[in-house]
């Protein structure tokens, strides 16, 4: 399996037993080295920053949700446990802005 970018995957990756979404950013590669994916985590919590973008209350979210660009991480693929949906292509590009803002591209 090799997630591709804007797909929302909730992964649990051992820290106090939090399980959260993340958004895959990470280009499609089947055949990636590592099998790993880059993705931002989503919170609930909006500190008003160029950081976060606004995805609402996605199918797959219990409440308004963000993207925390600041978070971003790399993620295995089997650590990726359920599948959410896939992130709107004009909120993709809104999450590429603050990407590419943070990382100064």
């Amino acid at each position: 399996m090799s997630p591709k970018p804007g797909q929302i995957w909730k992964a649990d990756l051992g820290y106090a037993g939090k399980v959260r979404w993340f958004v895959v950013v990470s280009r499609f590669d089947p055949d990636a080295a590592r099998a790993l994916a880059l993705a931002v985590p989503v919170t609930t919590e909006y500190r008003s920053s160029a950081y976060e973008v606004p995805l609402g209350k996605l199918p797959c979210f219990r409440e308004p949700s963000f993207a925390n660009v600041q978070g971003l991480m790399s993620i295995r693929w089997t650590d990726l446990q359920e599948f959410g949906g896939q992130v709107p292509a004009p909120l993709m590009e809104q999450i590429r802005k603050a990407m590419r803002h943070a990382m100064e591209f």
